[in-house]
């Protein structure tokens, strides 16, 4: 079935679109390929047809597997059209780092793209550029670390977070249940405390609902049908699914005003208790001497929009995807719990543990590396005119720098498919890095909570892997666990089932 076959059984929204695409195709001629302009070579790639451009060869639900493909047949760096835009695709570590690391001015700006302008109209931090980009993520970054993200403050967040996980797995008494939830609510947690200075119980229907409501526009940016608006904008008043992420904003950032409401009538300028305090507080200072700042409440919500939603979901699932690797290899999961049992005993871990945890690491950096939990990445997009590798590209050209390329080049790992906690170790059982390891990206725009998010994985992993066997449903083998993930922004396992058994009763 080709594409267009497909798209046209899906729902009438999608139908409706392609079918206006075509015709529009049939009045207008946009583009021509094949240009090697007057400054330089421009990276080759599939020659586009005119408005569709590389439409009919894309999986849009899959659209890295596409590419990736693509670059064994045109190279490490290729031009694709995705409908009438124009973008260059960047594959393998040796591209990609020279790219993000070596030349991170010119490949420094976000490409911001009708979805996720929709979401932030400019203003936060994963969606902006400019002065208003350099001035939230300073403060952001300077703030995190005055709220100690990264050191004890941060470690004893989270040590007090698996206690509550820890229950509430417990509470399940070995039966199957699906770990989305708990694991998106404690590392959801850890944020708020961060953000607002205190936690949420499970059972708060605004907390179920801020998070659930982020997961579910995680999952809508990744279908086909908001890959084809991103194409093609003028068509998205008929889409439902922006309709529903459009929806799901709304009543996200309500949420988020009530609590900065209720937080900004006891803030105390000198006594912080998370980020929005320390925000209001810069923004009364500002606001007493500058007309023009940046700290206002639009850029205050999206702020807390983006730190919410990048720093639950792709830690969570990288989570999930842990535990249900361990359920899939008991053998692995067997050598991790000996290592914690003979390192840390009954004992609650520590950071200080992870050093003498070289086994328990390797398998979370091969965990991170095997999820592949945005394998697109955030495109980029590139701030003047860049000769680069015998390639030009011009100014404002957006650019995706494939993470997955990255995390499983067959130049840089040994066996890039297939879960192997080896990739990381030497041969003495010593935790090794790897350059190619990059799932924070890399660059100007690497993840501002890359530490935080490293401080969680390892103590939610050992404290969930100390107390607790995670195994397959009865009547399902570890062989019947699936590994493919749901089709979505970023990659999540597919909706599956564990058990937990309590390894002390």
């Amino acid at each position: 079935m080709t594409l267009v076959e497909e798209l046209l059984l899906q729902p009438v929204s999608t139908g409706i679109l392609l079918g206006a695409v075509l015709m529009v195709l049939l009045v207008v001629y946009l583009f021509s390929s094949d240009s090697d302009t007057d400054t330089g070579k421009e990276p080759p790639g599939p020659k586009p047809f005119p408005v569709l451009g590389n439409l009919l060869q894309l999986d849009l639900s899959r659209p890295y597997v596409t590419l990736c493909s693509m670059s064994k047949q045109y190279g490490s760096i290729f031009t694709v059209y995705f409908g009438p835009k124009k973008v260059v695709v960047l594959t393998g570590y040796q591209t990609v780092k020279q790219a993000l690391v070596n030349h991170a001015e010119e490949f420094g700006d976000r490409d911001i793209n009708p979805i996720f302008y929709d979401f932030n109209e400019g203003f936060g931090i994963l969606f902006s550029n400019g002065e208003n980009w350099k001035e939230m993520r300073r403060f952001a970054l300077s703030t995190l670390r005055d709220l100690g993200m990264g050191k004890r403050g941060s470690e004893e967040r989270i040590i007090e977070e698996t206690w509550y996980l820890r229950e509430v797995v417990e509470n399940f008494k070995g039966k199957p249940f699906d770990t989305t939830q708990p694991l998106n609510y404690a590392v959801s947690n850890i944020i708020s405390a961060i953000v607002c200075g205190s936690r949420f119980e499970y059972s708060d229907p605004q907390f179920q609902k801020m998070v659930n409501r982020s997961n579910e526009n995680i999952r809508i940016t990744g279908s086909a049908s908001i890959q084809l608006y991103n194409m093609f904008p003028w068509f998205g008043l008929w889409l439902k699914d922006r309709k529903t992420i459009m929806t799901n904003r709304e009543k996200t950032l309500k949420d988020i005003m009530q609590i900065v409401h209720s937080l900004q009538e006891t803030l105390n300028p000198q006594e912080c208790r998370g980020i929005i305090d320390c925000f209001l507080a810069c923004k009364q200072k500002m606001e007493a001497g500058e007309k023009n700042s940046l700290f206002h409440e639009q850029n205050l919500l999206h702020i807390i929009s983006n730190l919410f939603a990048a720093g639950t979901e792709t830690t969570s699932t990288t989570l999930r995807w842990g535990i249900l690797l361990m359920a899939k290899y008991p053998h692995i999961q067997d050598q991790v719990q000996q290592e914690i049992d003979r390192v840390v005993g009954g004992r609650q871990p520590v950071l200080d543990d992870r050093k003498n945890l070289p086994y328990t690491d390797a398998v979370i950096h091969e965990t991170q590396r095997l999820a592949d939990i945005v394998p697109m990445n955030l495109p980029h997009t590139t701030t003047c005119d860049v000769n680069f590798q015998g390639f030009f590209i011009k100014k404002g050209t957006c650019v995706f720098p494939l993470l997955t390329s990255v995390l499983k080049d067959e130049n840089e790992w040994e066996s890039p498919y297939t879960f192997n906690p080896g990739h990381f170790l030497d041969e003495q059982g010593h935790f090794i890095k790897r350059d190619a390891f990059m799932p924070f990206s890399g660059g100007r725009r690497v993840c501002l909570g890359e530490s935080l998010a490293r401080m969680e994985l390892f103590l939610f992993f050992t404290t969930l892997l100390q107390h607790f066997r995670f195994t397959p449903p009865p009547g399902v083998s570890e062989e019947q666990l699936d590994l493919t993930p749901a089709v979505g922004f970023t990659l999540s396992p597919s909706p599956h089932k564990l058990s937990a058994v309590n390894r002390f009763a």
